[in-house]
């Protein structure tokens, strides 16, 4: 077994010495959307809103939130809070969770004792991850105005979607829901500049989702700090759709260059936003042009060829797994091409949730013949360095059980299927059976439940 995995087994058991619900990432991980003041810890939970006035006096209080602290303390308890259902059901079905894994790496689990000692205090995450603003030229089919402003656009122009609870109405996201643009005041924002020179001395990751990072002011904003302040131990992430324009990506490409030279950060880990493969990968990520990041995802590793690493982000959902084995064969032909003394190419299979009509769930259970495909695929080139490795296995065949497992209100989810995505077809000028003719007749029977609901 690989280092990842024992290392998520050793955490498992560790864990359940303080309790069975414990987990090192509701201390030392958080994710802050800036861009609405929310935040949740790993990015399973559900987020919740920051309080304003905590952070006058103490911006670290972005992070540790009284939502969080109650969490914590339920944690420690042994109470398996209804925030993080993701990783209990997936504990449920006998498989090791994201709560192991993350809690298994170094920088949660160099904290433990200080945390098992002191578990109500304050404390600087050391994996961070941030969005500074909802800018973004794509418009993800799962995605929503508060990420996208491309999303915020087209739903201010249409309006709701027509699903039996109407999806992204702009009248929905007001208030504490809306983005604030770049232009305005955001004391989420300021809090975080002003929390910024005391949180980086504790860093060990440090990752920009978006939006689009790339087109972001902040993002450089950090780079330049970085660069002005080298940090030996410090893995800078960042995450994106690599379709930008060439002047936006030379511009990036140039400091990643800087970054990775001499000793500036101890690794650059670029993420990669990419589903599945073709025009279907384009379909879900309305806006992508997937030749064109192909060929950013191998000038990457060609032209960054010194403490960098590439990771593709494949949202597991119920358009992704038809094409999926031949992004697979691309990853292993990366792999081949430029791994060398170190790992440079990985992938993540994250399951999809949200919106439930594009969970793996709502497919007829025939589908799972194409997840078994890919698994046999995967055990067929187990191959450390050069193929797959033995927990992106287990990983798959995680998602594989999860989406057999089925789910409730299958029928008003298969209508929503065909409502969602009848009308993109109608806002975008796609054409859902000519990209995806495989599934003309589950279409059909999104269809009929449509009619039906």
């Amino acid at each position: 077994m690989s280092d990842y995995y024992n290392d998520a087994l050793v955490a498992k058991e560790k864990l359940s010495k303080v309790s069975d619900s414990f987990c090192l990432a509701k201390w030392k991980q958080v994710s802050l959307h800036l861009t609405t003041g929310h935040t949740n810890s790993c990015y399973h939970p559900p987020l919740h809103k920051i309080p304003i006035e905590p952070l006058l006096d103490n911006p670290s209080a972005l992070h540790n939130t009284e939502h969080k602290k109650q969490s914590r303390r339920e944690m420690m308890a042994g109470t398996k809070c209804t925030d993080c259902n993701y990783c209990w059901n997936i504990e449920a079905q006998g498989n090791i969770s994201d709560r192991h894994y993350r809690s298994g790496e170094r920088w949660a689990m160099d904290s433990f004792d200080d945390i098992v000692n002191n578990p109500e205090a304050d404390v600087n995450p050391s994996y961070v991850e941030v969005n500074f603003n909802n800018v973004c030229n794509l418009s993800c089919s799962y995605c929503s105005p508060q990420f996208s402003s491309t999303w915020t656009q087209e739903s201010k122009e249409h309006g709701a979607w027509p699903t039996s609870t109407p999806h992204n109405d702009p009248n929905y996201f007001i208030g504490d829901r809306r983005a604030i643009p770049n232009r305005e005041e955001n004391p989420y924002r300021e809090a975080f500049w002003r929390w910024w020179p005391d949180l980086y001395k504790d860093l060990k990751h440090f990752r920009m989702t978006g939006g689009e990072p790339t087109m972001d002011p902040n993002t450089y904003r950090v780079f330049d700090y970085v660069l002005d302040n080298p940090k030996k131990d410090l893995h800078l992430n960042t995450t994106s759709n690599f379709s930008v324009d060439d002047r936006v990506w030379n511009k990036y490409k140039g400091y990643v260059q800087k970054l990775c030279q001499g000793e500036q950060i101890e690794h650059f880990m670029q993420f990669v936003s990419l589903d599945t493969w073709g025009s279907q990968a384009e379909y879900i990520r309305h806006g992508l042009d997937f030749d064109l990041a192909i060929n950013r995802c191998e000038e990457f590793v060609r032209d960054v060829p010194y403490r960098s690493s590439l990771t593709f982000i494949i949202t597991m959902n119920n358009l992704s797994i038809l094409s999926l084995k031949k992004l697979l064969e691309y990853i292993v032909y990366l792999r081949k091409t430029y791994t060398d003394t170190y790992q440079r190419i990985w992938f993540d299979t994250p399951l999809l949730y949200t919106p439930d009509w594009q969970s793996l769930q709502i497919l007829p259970k025939e589908y799972s013949i194409i997840m078994d495909d890919i698994i046999e695929y995967m055990e067929d080139n187990l191959d450390e360095m050069h193929g797959f490795k033995d927990y992106e296995v287990l990983k798959m065949k995680r998602d594989r059980d999860w989406m057999l497992s089925g789910t409730t209100d299958i029928e008003r989810k298969q209508g929503d299927f065909f409502k969602f995505f009848n009308e993109h077809d109608k806002r975008r000028t796609t054409n859902f059976l000519k990209t995806f003719p495989e599934m003309q007749s589950f279409w059909q029977q999104c269809e009929y439940y449509a009619k039906q609901h």
